[in-house]
């Protein structure tokens, strides 16, 4: 259904890396997920009014708790695609992950409401009754669920959204919930075995475990996580590959998402030192639109000059590189160059320490400055810390 929605309602449905189609594709999930969750508690409701079971009119309000996620979906992917702005001039994409996060709330609000209803239902047991109609409507509510996982982490996938994949996450664990009902519902039929309380527990928690499962989903991006691994891939992929017109490495490189299709990055690129500066100024300048067109995202380069034909430089940077690589861990440097004075040599340069590295980035500092004048010439070290972002 959502398949031919898609094509019917989406202009250019198969763009999704177009905002607007991303956008479009976010709304139009969140209102099927409004109907059908609307349904599916009507049905429940009533299913849970026939029987007397807690557990089946408690994943009833839950489908409805859906409901309300579902218009926060929408709204939220409409907040999301609205343009840059002078009061957010980087645009509105991280509402997205708000919508995803308020979706986490309320499947964490509804399990914990389970829970408090189930205990109540363990201390104060009645009989469930299980008719033909209500097995029918807990069968339709596991398929309408299944179908509902389904469709949102195809979604999710196709737009790369977490906020879609939250959703997807808890059209799931409402499937799995709704089974535990159904075969407790059976057992009380079959065998008189009042276990709904109990059953409602472990429905709860499951509903508990998956809400904070989607919340980290959706807090990551917020808080700000390091970029996929086959985006950072891409980006070295694409400069290097001008590693014949002057390109020598790259460093520095972060990665600020504001949003689905909101990228910036910003990268150090080291070039030779005795190169033509504006033949290399117009190579950086291709590489950054190349960034831009192909991986969708704003992207700055800072060109580094390297010395490569001065005899002491490359010398003296070997023995550095020693010393670094030497130490346990992944510890780099870059930025390597040296000044002379007339009572010493500054050796200038940075180091990269992991985030969980074993020594702190002063005692990193202070090892690299004792080896470095260990090596005699009257050598001073002169170092900033960077941190690895990606």
């Amino acid at each position: 259904m959502i398949a031919i929605l898609s094509k019917l309602l989406i202009k250019d449905y198969t763009n999704t890396s177009d905002s607007r189609v991303r956008q479009l594709y976010g709304m139009l999930c969140g209102g099927v997920g409004i109907v059908l969750n609307v349904f599916l508690f009507l049905m429940k409701f009533i299913a849970g009014q026939l029987s007397g079971s807690i557990a089946i009119t408690a994943d009833a309000f839950n489908n409805l708790s859906d409901a309300g996620s579902s218009i926060i979906t929408l709204v939220g992917f409409k907040m999301a695609g609205q343009k840059p702005d002078s009061q957010h001039p980087f645009g509105h994409g991280r509402i997205e992950y708000v919508s995803g996060l308020l979706v986490s709330v309320i499947i964490l609000l509804m399990g914990v409401e389970l829970l408090k209803s189930s205990f109540a239902k363990i201390l104060h047991p009645e009989a469930v009754d299980a008719s033909p109609l209500v097995l029918l409507i807990l069968v339709v509510s596991i398929c309408v669920k299944l179908y509902m996982f389904l469709y949102n982490r195809q979604v999710s996938k196709k737009i790369d959204s977490a906020a879609m994949m939250a959703t997807a996450k808890d059209s799931i664990s409402d499937s799995v919930s709704t089974i535990v009902v159904l075969l407790t519902t059976l057992l009380a039929y079959f065998s008189d075995i009042q276990a709904d309380g109990w059953c409602g527990i472990l429905v709860a928690l499951f509903v508990i475990w998956t809400g904070i499962g989607a919340m980290k989903d959706t807090v990551g991006p917020l808080l700000g996580q390091p970029p996929e691994a086959e985006f950072v891939k891409h980006i070295e992929e694409i400069i290097m590959e001008y590693e014949k017109q002057g390109v020598l490495g790259l460093h520095d490189l972060v990665v600020h998402n504001y949003g689905p299709g909101r990228v910036m990055l910003s990268v150090h690129v080291e070039v030779p030192s005795t190169g033509d500066i504006l033949v290399l100024h117009d190579m950086i300048d291709v590489i950054e639109h190349r960034l831009a067109n192909e991986l969708n995202c704003s992207a700055v380069i800072h060109m580094d000059p390297v010395c490569l034909d001065d005899e002491l430089t490359n010398r003296i940077r070997h023995k550095v590189e020693e010393i670094v690589m030497g130490m346990e861990g992944d510890v780099k440097f870059h930025d390597f160059r040296i000044v002379h004075g007339p009572t010493h040599t500054n050796l200038i340069f940075d180091v990269v320490v992991p985030f969980d590295y074993r020594m702190t980035d002063e005692e990193v500092v202070s090892h690299i400055k004792e080896q470095v004048e260990q090596l005699g010439e009257n050598y001073f070290a002169v170092i900033d810390v960077d941190k690895a972002y990606v």
